[in-house]
């Protein structure tokens, strides 16, 4: 590289100077645009359909500015990059196939994480550690041991993180948890709820590694296993080494829901017990079907089932011993349309409004502010997800202890509660 001297750079410095310079306003900040300096720049590392509906989100956003996008699969790179590269012009976002030079890039504020369970947990650390904020899908974790770790890393750093459970930027879900909490349908006496379980398939046959995955950066704490076909895609949901099932991966949304409405679910211990079901035959080693209830020590009782066995159907239901009130992403609707209608008194719990979730996201950065789905409310209702399932494999009733974050009456449940890493994948 060509030596120039401090003489030779502050004259062509005083001679750049001197002659008429022009601007854009964008770059100013005028006539509407944002600055870039003010700008928040964001990668989204995981290229789904939930990063494709995450880009979806913030692509338009004046004040956001998409510098990264990565996969482990490079087709689903080339695609996004194409899509934003129309979208915008002048992009100069780039694709990645390893996260860890996202990462290690200092002109990323934030990430948004959208890859299967098993990395929900060690990439949301590393992101928080590198000094970037996280959007991070649900479920938070594989485990109890990993959320909680999440959580200790969001008070060490000072990081924002906002849980992908949506649900709460929905005024259907906040009005339900408003007449819960201040007591409009009497005492509650029960909480239902209903998931739905996932596609039922029973073969995952091995194959051989096409050669536009990396398939050691999708295991990443997973255990080391032959390569299945279309692992990366969608199937990964039902094998346990990646996603505990939908009785976790879809069914911490409502779950949420309960714990907001009914936060005493959440406080102190519960007598878990139940039962699950798993495919007669094949591969998948989640189960696909659940009756579960958790009961605190007032006697307030959570009914947690998978869709078909619902009695109530779908989404989620607070019953009082004056009322009910039951919320989907579809509707509301309560025994008495009049619990519909009521306005909340400046005097009753008031939960915080979000009406978009990712401008939530957005707003917490650049205030410093806890944003509507935090680490703790995400890794409590994980954690119910969870104990659930362990206790329907156990099928036995097992006390929980939300301050100890354990079963206080059996060890080998216990053990379920963390899972080991792969060496080189560890927090």
């Amino acid at each position: 590289m060509q030596h120039v001297s401090r003489r030779t750079f502050a004259k062509a410095a005083f001679s750049a100077l001197a002659l008429p310079t022009i601007i854009p306003a964008r770059a100013l900040g005028k006539n509407g645009a944002i600055a870039p300096s003010n700008r928040i720049t964001i990668a989204t590392i995981g290229l789904g359909d939930r990063g494709g509906s995450h880009i979806n989100s913030y692509i338009g956003m004046s004040e956001v500015e998409l510098l990264a996008v990565c996969d482990i699969y490079k087709p689903s790179i080339a695609k996004q990059l194409n899509r934003i590269t129309t979208a915008q012009p002048n992009t100069s976002c780039k694709g990645y196939q390893d996260f860890r030079e996202v990462l290690a890039r200092k002109d990323i504020d934030a990430i948004t994480v959208t890859c299967p369970e098993n990395w929900h947990a060690l990439m949301s650390i590393l992101a928080m550690r590198s000094g970037k904020d996280v959007y991070c899908e649900k479920a938070l974790s594989l485990s109890v041991v990993e959320g909680r770790a999440i959580c200790n890393v969001v008070k060490q750093t000072g990081r924002i993180l906002q849980a992908g459970t949506q649900q709460r930027s929905d005024a259907r879900f906040r009005q339900a948890c408003e007449l819960a909490r201040n007591g409009y349908l009497g005492k509650l006496t029960e909480v239902y709820v209903s998931a739905p379980s996932g596609k039922r398939m029973l073969k995952f046959p091995t194959a051989e590694i096409p050669a536009d995955v990396d398939y050691d950066l999708f295991l990443g704490p997973a255990p080391y296993k032959p390569y299945r076909q279309n692992i990366y895609k969608y199937n990964w949901y039902f094998l346990t080494d990646y996603c505990a099932g939908w009785i976790q991966s879809w069914g911490v949304h409502h779950l949420d829901i309960a714990l907001w409405g009914a936060p005493a679910l959440g406080q102190s211990t519960l007598a878990i017990s139940g039962k699950v079901g798993f495919l007669p035959e094949g591969d998948a080693d989640v189960c696909f079907d659940w009756d579960i209830t958790a009961t605190e020590p007032d006697g307030l009782a959570l009914r947690y089932y998978s869709d078909g066995a619902h009695p109530y159907g779908h989404g989620v239901r607070f019953i009082g011993d004056k009322g009910w009130v039951h919320v989907t992403r579809g509707g509301i609707n309560a025994s008495d349309p009049k619990l519909l209608g009521i306005v909340m008194k400046p005097t009753d719990i008031h939960l915080p409004v979000s009406t978009n979730h990712m401008v939530n996201f957005f707003d917490g950065i650049k205030n410093r502010s806890q944003p509507i789905a935090p680490a703790e409310a995400c890794h409590a209702a994980t954690t119910l997800s969870l104990i659930a399932d362990i206790a329907g494999r156990s099928e036995q009733k097992l006390n929980w202890d939300w301050k100890q974050e354990r079963f206080t009456n059996n060890e080998l449940a216990n053990r379920s509660l963390t899972r080991p890493m792969r060496k080189g994948f560890t927090i």
